[in-house]
C-alpha cells in the first residue's frame, strides 16, 4: 500500500518519530505487525521510528483509527464489566491462542494484552487470567 499525504494536510500535524513509536508501545503493537496491517516493510516501520523517513499522514490517519477502535473497544468491555461481582478477562499468551478464541479479530495477542491492562485501570478487582489448558478446567 502506498501511503501519501492527503491533499491540504498541514505539516505542522505530521506525526514525529516519537508520537509513532510511543502509540505503538501504547497500543501493544510491534512493529513487524504494523507494517503488515500497514502493508509496509518492517524495515520501513523501523525507519519511521528512526526518524529516517518522515511518517505520511496517510499512516498517521491509520493509526487515529487504530487508537478510535481500541478505544472503542474499551469502552464496551468496561461497561460491561464495571458493577458486576468478580469481574475477569481472558488474556492470551499468543497470536495463535488468541486467533484461535477470536478469529473475527485481527489485532495481536499482544494488542489485546494492552487493552486489558488499561481496561484494568478502570475496572477495580478485575481478575484477569490465561485460559485453562486443553481440557482442564
Amino acid at each position: 500500500m502506498e501511503y501519501t499525504d492527503p491533499p491540504g494536510m498541514p505539516e505542522d500535524e505530521r506525526m514525529t518519530d516519537a508520537e509513532f513509536r510511543v502509540v505503538r508501545e501504547h497500543l501493544g503493537l510491534t512493529g513487524d505487525w504494523l507494517a503488515g496491517h500497514l502493508g509496509v516493510s518492517a524495515r520501513t516501520v523501523r525507519h519511521w521510528e528512526q526518524g529516517k523517513y518522515p511518517i505520511p499522514d496517510g499512516v498517521r490517519l491509520a493509526m487515529e483509527d487504530i487508537e478510535r477502535r481500541t478505544g472503542e473497544f474499551i469502552g464496551g468491555c468496561v461497561e460491561k464489566l464495571v458493577g458486576i461481582p468478580d469481574p475477569g478477562v481472558l488474556v492470551y499468551r499468543n497470536d495463535h491462542e488468541y486467533h484461535a478464541a477470536h478469529p473475527e479479530v485481527e489485532f495481536p495477542a499482544s494488542w489485546h494484552r494492552a487493552v486489558v491492562a488499561r481496561i484494568a485501570l478502570e475496572v477495580p478487582g478485575l481478575r484477569i487470567a490465561y485460559p485453562a489448558p486443553d481440557g482442564q478446567p
